[in-house]
């Protein structure tokens, strides 16, 4: 992994879970890079510029000194970054805003101290399973998720139970042929057919937090009997536990990932009983536009700051804030500084993203002011515009 510079695809999308794991190593990465595998030969230098999206091969001395230009500014970028890293992300007008970090390897826990994040909102349990080719043992993922706490060092650790199917298909499992995978047989429904594999999983958590708070989140809720399902799997696991001689954590918090637009118009009943929501705004943005976020196509035609959806986050908010539940927001949304501003001005005050996001997110958020973003986006509403994106941008070239 650390001599892996970038990687280079002609096939593939942004919202991929390959992508999502290329950055949360920080490892630049192009897809859609047409005919690279055929023109590219043994040798040549390729530049990669995974924000641009741009792949120059074999090139010339003037696009090679341009680039290392870029990556002199993107360093001082990280200087400024490294300066605030300890301080608190509070905007000017008084808000205080938790930036957490997603991660999914050990190796991603350095980055808790190295970019300021204040716990993880976010881990995502499935990579362990997806790297081998047999079923992990319950003694060997305990093991892993208590070297996750420890290497914490105290923070929180949010764990996402399995999240597979879709893209993310176990190499010894079954590989179901759906004509919608996004759509099918995934994440808290697999748990339902393989309640097993959801009760290990739940035993080799509780085995790591043994004395300490645990937070667990289950993925892919669209109702509250799924939740409900799942929460009475972990009321079982827990009473073997115990009748094994096993302590329990002092403190389990149970969340569920909000991703469909369904759960977020149950009841108030429910709001109350969940511990937390976190917003899963990938998933989420697809269903709501009903666009597929592995389709180039038209995955680029919405936009997250389009009204009609902010409209929708704001109705999770204040419902959430009605019955005392606790919210964040996680997905590549939330670490694109201006998509992360508006997400704070209309009440998400907890935000999880990749580490590298965090220094980005911050220094924007230090330097503005909510009320003035959400005036913008009443103002955007009035104007009957799509986006309040323009507005923003505006705004931001004027600090």
């Amino acid at each position: 992994g650390k001599s892996l510079k970038g990687i280079v695809l002609e096939e593939g999308s942004v919202g991929s879970h390959a992508t999502i794991v290329a950055r949360a190593l920080a490892i630049p990465l192009v897809i859609h890079a047409k005919n690279i595998t055929a023109e590219a030969l043994n040798g040549d230098e390729i530049l990669v510029d995974g924000e641009q999206g741009l792949v120059h091969l074999r090139p010339d001395e003037s696009v090679s000194s341009a680039f290392k230009d870029k990556i002199a500014m993107e360093a001082k970028a990280q200087e400024r970054y490294s300066a605030i890293r300890h301080l608190p992300a509070k905007t000017l007008d008084k808000n205080r805003i938790q930036l957490l970090m997603n991660a999914g390897l050990m190796a991603d826990l350095p980055s808790l101290d190295s970019s300021g994040a204040e716990g993880v909102g976010l881990f995502r349990t499935e990579l362990q399973f997806l790297v081998r080719n047999q079923m992990p043992k319950r003694s060997e993922i305990s093991a892993m998720y208590k070297r996750v706490m420890d290497a914490a060092g105290g923070k929180t650790v949010v764990f996402r139970t399995l999240d597979i199917g879709s893209d993310k298909v176990l190499p010894y499992m079954p590989n179901v042929e759906e004509p919608n995978p996004a759509l099918g047989w995934r994440a808290i429904r697999v748990g339902f057919d393989k309640p097993g594999v959801l009760r290990m999983q739940l035993q080799a958590l509780l085995r790591a937090a043994e004395g300490r708070p645990l937070s667990v989140m289950f993925p892919f809720i669209a109702q509250t009997s799924e939740f409900d399902f799942a929460k009475r799997e972990m009321e079982k696991v827990k009473e073997r536990e115990l009748k094994l001689g096993h302590k329990l954590p002092d403190e389990i918090n149970i969340g569920a990932m909000l991703e469909t637009p369904s759960l977020a118009f149950s009841s108030d009943d429910f709001f109350k009983q969940v511990d937390f929501l976190s917003i899963g705004g990938n998933d989420l943005k697809q269903f709501f536009f009903a666009a597929d976020r592995e389709n180039e196509l038209v995955r680029k035609r919405y936009d997250t700051l389009n009204l009609s959806f902010l409209d929708f986050l704001k109705t999770v908010v204040e419902k959430c804030k009605k019955n005392g539940t606790k919210l964040s927001f996680c997905g590549e949304d939330a670490g694109r500084p201006i998509e992360a501003l508006c997400l704070a001005a209309i009440g998400i005050k907890t935000l999880s993203m990749r580490p590298a996001s965090i220094g980005p997110v911050k220094n924007i958020l230090l330097k503005s002011d909510l009320s003035e973003v959400q005036k913008l986006i009443d103002k955007a509403k009035v104007d009957n515009d799509n986006s309040v994106r323009d507005k923003i941008i505006q705004y931001l070239a004027s600090r």
